[in-house]
Order: C-alpha cells, then structure tokens, then sequence
C-alpha cells in the first residue's frame, strides 16, 4: 500500500486511480498489504491514501497491517485485518469466518504490542507524537539514501545511483548482482539479501562511508 518492500518504488495517486477503475472493472476484492505506513511519504495519515481512494470508489477492501516497523514493537509481531464491507450483515459474516479461521491458528494473540498501539492511536496527543516520530525517521532513511548515493558518486563509480534516491522507504534495490552481493559479503562482511535488496533503516551516519566504499569497491 505504502513504501513498497523490496523495489522502494510507489504508485502516483493517479495511478491508483487507474488501479482502482481496473479492479472495479474485474470485480475484483483489492487486498492491500500495509506494513510501512508513515515511511513513504513521512506523513502516516497521508500514507493511507490509496486504501482511503479505493473506499471513496466504493470498493470493499481488505487490509492488512502490521504495527511492528512502525511503532519500534518488532518482536511484538503486532498486526491487524480491516475489511470494509457493503453492509452490517456481510461484515458479521466475515467476522464469523475469520474467528473460525483463527481458533486453530492462534486462538488468542498476544495483547501487551497491542495495546501499547492502542493506547497510543486512542489518545490524540500520543498519536500526534507518533506521527511526527515516523516524519523523523522517514527524514532519516531519506537523508542516509542522499548521502550514500553521494558518497558513491564522489568515490568515481561509473555507475548510476539515482534509483537510491528515488526510491522510499525502509529497503532499496541496489542492482548489485548476486555475485557482488557474495563479494561484499565476503570481503567487507556487508549483509544484504541475494537480490541486492539493502534495508536502508540499517545505514547510519556512522556506517555510510564503509558501507558507499565497500560497494565501490565489488562495483568497480
């Protein structure tokens, strides 16, 4: 839905549109993965705007999110299914097969990530700092995606970096090959995975050099 794992790459909210007009066409039930809300744009309620889109069209969504990146509860594993449907009858419907679904998966989830969510997304105040501390660390991810395409660039690659900056969100694809992925990771004990997919939440102010220099060093 937002801030896309792996490629990093968004539809426009006019593509969204048009995704929108295809599916209505198909009568088809959209189902939205959203697990990086408030790390694309930085903005979290603006990051949901593609499902509220979809509502306005009057489709019946799916929705799916997970509150762990976002709210720094990762081993909380902490999520939720939303769907939206045409009336009060169809949703107690599917509240019923969903609670059928769930007896032999889990029963019960764990409630303390939960609530710690809830508490926060119920109190105006902590929602308003929640939010800006998402802005804070989309800003973050941003600048270390600015300053290691620069530091590429200034090392004298050959190669085109713009696709880091133009990318958002936690990853970004690095076109690295498979064997210079094996290459980095060998020789300059950098880990990502065999794609070249690399979590930009994980490149610091204090790592960027070494991490712009290593992959200089199996792309030259």
């Amino acid at each position: 839905a937002c801030a896309h794992n792996p490629t990093g790459m968004d539809p426009s909210i006019e593509q969204w549109k048009q995704i929108s007009e295809t599916v209505k066409k198909q009568k088809l039930l959209p189902f939205f993965d959203c697990a990086y809300q408030g790390f694309a744009s930085g903005n979290a309620p603006k990051d949901a705007e593609a499902m509220r889109l979809f509502v306005e069209d009057g489709h019946n969504i799916a929705l799916v999110q997970s509150f762990s990146k976002n709210f720094g509860l990762y081993g909380q594993r902490i999520g939720a299914l939303s769907i939206v449907g045409a009336t009060e009858e169809e949703a107690t419907s599917v509240v019923s097969q969903m609670k059928l679904c769930i007896r032999p998966m889990y029963s019960n989830p764990p409630r303390h990530g939960a609530r710690l969510v809830s508490t926060i997304l119920s109190d105006p105040k902590l929602t308003s700092d929640f939010i800006d501390q998402c802005k804070g660390m989309a800003d973050r991810i941003n600048e270390m995606r600015l300053v290691l395409r620069t530091r590429l660039e200034d090392a004298g690659s050959t190669r085109s970096w713009e696709h880091i900056t133009k990318q958002i969100g936690m990853f970004a694809y690095s076109g690295l090959s498979k064997e210079e992925v094996m290459l980095m990771k060998e020789k300059h004990h950098i880990y990502c995975t065999a794609d070249g997919r690399i979590s930009m939440a994980g490149v610091t102010s204090g790592n960027v050099d070494y991490i712009a220099a290593s992959i200089h060093d199996v792309t030259k």
